[in-house]
C-alpha cells in the first residue's frame, strides 16, 4: 500500500462525480454452481447517519447475482439505554435511529422486539409500531389455517397495538442498543427533554458476544498492547520515567476508520491527579480527537462543580471532565448528559466549543434535511446564547461538573486559597450512580476469598 492510499479515509462519502470510488474485488465461491465467482464490495458513508459496506456478487457461470448492504459503523466503548414517555401524538412523531444491536420494550403491554429480528433504520416511534403490528398481520392468514386458537390471541394483541399508537394511553418506550449507535429524537433540543432519559452502561459478557467482542480477542489485545509498551518503555518503566514520555500506537481514525497514530502520555494536574491524556490526528481526513483518562480508579465520593463566570478570563480556566462527568448551564436550561463528549482535558471554553460542535456538528438527528424549521430556530438561538458566553460578552451563568466518579476537575486560579465564584460539593454516590459505573456487582472487600 503506498504512502497515499494508505492517506485516503477507509468509508468515503458516496458522490456521484467520485472517479475513483475504492471498488474491491474479491474472488468467492458460488453457491449456485460451486464455480468462482466475483464479489465487489464499497466502503461508504451515509451522512449523519453511519459507514455501510455495498456488497455485490455475480456469476459469468451460471449468471447467479446477489446485492446486499451490511453495516460498518464502530462499537461504541459504552451501550446505550434510552426512554422515551410518550404522552401525546407529537412524541409519535420523534425521530428514530435503531441500530442492528437495539431491542424495543413497551412495557405497559409486556411487548418486545428482539434485536436483529430485523435491520437498522431510521424512522420514528409511531412507525415501529406500524412495523411490528404489518409484521404480525403478515402470516395471520397461514395462522388461522393452521392454529385458530393462536391467531386469535395474536390478533387481539394487534389491536393492543393499534390502540398503542393512537396513544390513546400513555406508554414508555425502551431502546436497549449494546452497540451505543441508537438515537431517539430530543422534542426540546438544546434544552433538557424531560420525557427523554439516555443512560450509558458497560456492556457485560454477553452482550459484548451480540455485537461480536470477544473476551478471549480483548485480552489478546491487552497483552500486545502491554508488549508495545514495555518495548517503549522498558520493563524497569515507573510512573516518573513514564510522565516524561509520550507512546505511541498504532489504532484506527474514529471518523473515517483509516490507519493512524494515537499519542499518550501520563501527567499530573496540580492539586489535583494523575491522568492519562490520548490524542489522534488523522492525515486521511483530518479529524482529530483528544481523551483523558484518570489515572487512579474511582473516588470514594462523587464531585459536583459549580463555576459562575464573571470575567473572560474564567473561560481560561483548565478542565478536567471524565467519561462519567455530565455538563449543564441552568441558565440555558441545557445539559449534556455523561459520556457525551468522553474525557476532555481543555480549559472551560475549549469545553464549550467541544459541546456545541457534539450537539451541532455530530448529532445525527440535528443535521441534514430532515431538521425541522422549528429545529433550526431554536438551535440558532440557543447557538447565539452559546456563542455570546464563549466570547466572553454574556456574564453570570453558572457552568456545573457534576461527575459521580469523582474524577472531574476545573481550576481554581486563586489557589490555594478558595475561589469565591467557584462551590465543591463532594456527595455520597446512589445506588443508581454506582450501578452505572458498575460497582454494585463487585465485591470490595474479602475477595481473596473467593480465589
Amino acid at each position: 500500500m503506498s504512502a497515499e492510499e494508505h492517506k485516503k479515509p477507509v468509508f468515503r462519502e458516496l458522490q456521484a462525480d467520485d472517479n475513483d470510488p475504492e471498488i474491491t474485488e474479491i474472488s468467492s465461491l458460488c453457491f449456485n454452481c460451486g464455480k468462482d465467482g466475483m464479489t465487489k464490495l464499497l466502503l461508504t458513508k451515509i451522512p449523519f447517519y453511519k459507514e455501510i459496506i455495498l456488497m455485490s456478487f455475480e456469476c459469468d457461470h451460471c449468471g447467479c447475482k446477489n446485492n446486499e448492504v451490511q453495516s460498518g459503523e464502530k462499537i461504541q466503548e459504552k451501550g446505550v439505554l434510552i426512554r422515551v414517555t410518550v404522552t401525546s401524538p407529537i412524541d409519535l412523531n420523534r425521530q428514530v435511529i435503531k441500530s442492528d444491536y437495539a431491542s424495543v420494550k413497551i412495557p405497559e403491554i409486556e411487548f418486545e422486539v428482539p434485536p436483529q429480528s430485523k435491520r437498522g433504520e431510521i424512522t420514528n416511534i409511531e412507525g415501529i409500531l406500524s412495523r411490528c403490528i404489518a409484521g404480525l398481520e403478515q402470516d395471520q392468514p397461514v395462522r388461522k389455517a393452521l392454529d385458530p386458537e393462536a391467531a386469535e390471541k395474536i390478533e387481539a394483541f394487534i389491536q393492543v397495538l393499534i390502540n398503542t399508537k393512537k396513544c390513546e394511553k400513555s406508554f414508555t418506550l425502551i431502546i436497549d442498543d449494546p452497540s451505543g449507535n441508537s438515537f431517539v429524537e430530543n422534542l426540546n433540543a438544546p434544552h433538557v427533554d424531560p420525557a427523554l432519559t439516555i443512560t450509558y452502561f458497560e456492556r457485560n459478557k454477553e452482550q459484548n458476544h451480540l455485537v461480536g467482542i470477544y473476551e478471549e480477542e480483548l485480552k489478546e489485545i491487552k497483552e500486545e498492547e502491554e508488549e508495545e509498551t514495555d518495548a517503549v518503555t522498558g520493563d524497569n518503566a515507573t510512573p516518573d520515567t513514564l510522565a516524561d514520555e509520550v507512546l505511541h500506537f498504532g489504532t484506527n481514525c474514529p471518523s473515517c476508520n483509516a490507519p493512524c497514530e494515537t499519542n499518550m502520555k501520563l501527567t499530573s494536574i496540580p492539586f489535583f491527579k494523575e491522568v492519562i491524556i490520548m490524542a489522534t490526528n488523522c492525515e486521511a481526513c483530518g479529524h482529530r480527537t483528544n481523551e483523558v483518562k484518570s489515572g487512579s480508579g474511582i473516588n470514594e465520593k462523587g464531585v459536583k462543580i459549580t463555576l459562575r463566570i464573571t470575567d473572560p478570563i474564567d473561560l481560561s480556566r483548565d478542565v478536567l471532565k471524565s467519561e462519567t462527568c455530565s455538563l449543564s448551564i441552568p441558565e440555558l436550561d441545557f445539559e449534556v448528559g455523561a459520556g457525551t463528549l468522553g474525557g476532555k482535558f481543555t480549559t472551560l471554553e475549549g469545553l464549550l466549543v467541544a459541546m456545541k460542535d457534539q450537539l451541532t456538528g455530530q448529532n445525527p438527528l440535528m443535521c441534514g434535511d430532515s431538521v425541522t424549521s422549528t429545529l433550526k430556530e431554536r438551535m440558532q438561538e440557543f447557538n447565539g446564547k452559546l456563542d455570546s458566553i464563549i466570547s466572553g460578552k454574556t456574564f453570570g451563568c453558572r457552568v456545573v461538573l457534576d461527575d459521580p466518579a469523582g474524577n472531574s476537575y476545573l481550576q481554581n486560579v486563586y489557589a490555594p486559597e478558595a475561589d469565591p465564584e467557584m462551590e465543591i460539593v463532594y456527595y455520597e454516590r446512589t445506588f443508581e450512580h454506582n450501578e452505572e459505573l458498575g460497582l454494585n456487582d463487585m465485591k470490595l472487600e474479602d475477595y481473596e476469598e473467593n480465589e
